[in-house]
């Protein structure tokens, strides 16, 4: 009877327990994980669906599954500072369990993992973009005639222009896109803010953090770039308008200049189709404590 009972009790103990998998998401990292004899997998197919049969089972079993993006170059480098053995179970499971605290994770909630694996790689493409840019900002250092820390004063001009953006929207949910160009690629930060029906707006304070920090960068770095911000508003058309960023400041784009950017593919250039349904039209006005004074840095 004794017995039973501790079986039961560590099955009511096992919900309790949240875990972490890590996935291999290409070919490529999971060929790479091969050369580890005790790597059991040797087609990519079957692994990816056992590792969808283990979530679900999880699930059905009442545990909360995290996965998280399991890089093999990463995992030689962990192992290597750690002094683990790569080619074990247990290596293999201390970097999941960094990865649960440090890296890029998606919590399972039942979706079919072709929909999980391309919202993973995009937050760990969210947080190697906050990483660099980031990095970037504190590598700036002081302003030659004034002393001042460029990136601090820049990231604080950011938050600034960011506060007038949602305070200036008007009613209705917001998705605003950043993107400053800077090498050896264009740097992109998305933020969706939620218009409460009190008329307060509800926002993701990482996804805060990570636009800020790349509007920053292209403000520090005097970079080309610019916010796009479209308001999605019940009974309404949806709105899209934008700016350019120039210096420290955030310039208005006119509603042709809006109709262009959104008209056309980004990779090769060529004309798409407008969306129906949808306005594209010159921002709200900033107001003057949108107007910068000119020294930053």
């Amino acid at each position: 009877m004794a017995h039973t009972q501790h079986q039961t009790m560590r099955r009511v103990l096992r919900r309790e327990i949240a875990g972490t998998i890590g996935l291999l998401t290409d070919e490529q990292d999971f060929t790479a994980m091969r050369r580890y004899r005790t790597f059991a997998f040797d087609d990519h197919t079957t692994y990816l669906q056992q590792v969808e049969a283990l979530l679900r089972t999880l699930a059905a079993q009442g545990s909360h599954t995290t996965v998280a993006l399991f890089d093999p170059e990463e995992y030689a480098e962990f192992c290597a500072e750690s002094g683990l053995e790569p080619d074990a179970p247990a290596s293999r499971t201390r970097f999941t369990a960094e990865l649960a605290a440090t890296g890029p994770t998606v919590p399972y909630d039942g979706q079919p993992l072709d929909e999980l694996v391309p919202d993973l790689v995009d937050e760990a493409v969210r947080k190697a973009t906050w990483e660099y840019a980031t990095t970037l900002l504190a590598r700036i250092g002081n302003c030659a005639s004034c002393g001042e820390d460029i990136g601090r004063a820049s990231f604080a001009r950011a938050s600034h222009l960011l506060a007038r953006i949602i305070d200036t929207a008007g009613r209705g949910d917001l998705h605003l896109v950043c993107s400053v160009s800077a090498a050896p690629e264009t740097l992109v930060a998305v933020l969706r803010a939620e218009g409460g029906r009190e008329g307060g707006t509800r926002l993701d304070e990482t996804e805060v953090l990570e636009f800020t920090t790349v509007l920053a960068l292209g403000i520090a770095t005097r970079s080309a770039g610019g916010v796009v911000m479209r308001t999605i508003a019940p009974d309404t058309s949806d709105r899209v308008h934008g700016w350019r960023l120039r210096g420290e400041d955030l310039e208005p784009l006119t509603a042709a200049e809006v109709f262009d950017a959104y008209c056309t593919d980004a990779d090769s250039g060529d004309l798409v189709s407008p969306e129906s349904g949808v306005d594209y039209c010159v921002p709200p006005d900033l107001g003057d404590e949108g107007q910068g004074t000119g020294h930053t840095h």
